[in-house]
């Protein structure tokens, strides 16, 4: 729910996309193959696909907090 509630969010761009929505589409992508490898029985697959949203999830938002400019890279890294 939250990757489809980050189509609402566009303060930060001017009003259009950004990066952030480029992982949002990834993820709901992701999870909706996950469900039909589920579905198919390809539990490998599903489990896999599964570990890459969550792992992909933590970097992606780690990599974003520590982006220039964002509060936790200034207190970790300084102005």
């Amino acid at each position: 729910m939250i990757s489809l509630g980050s189509f609402w969010i566009r303060e930060i761009n001017d009003g259009g996309f950004s990066a952030i929505h480029v992982l949002s589409v990834v993820t709901l992508l992701s999870l909706a193959y996950a469900i039909y490898s589920i579905r198919r029985g390809r539990v490998r697959s599903h489990r896999l696909t599964m570990i890459a949203v969550y792992a992909g999830g933590m970097i992606g938002a780690g990599l974003g907090a520590l982006a220039p400019g964002r509060v936790l890279s200034g207190l970790l890294f300084g102005p």
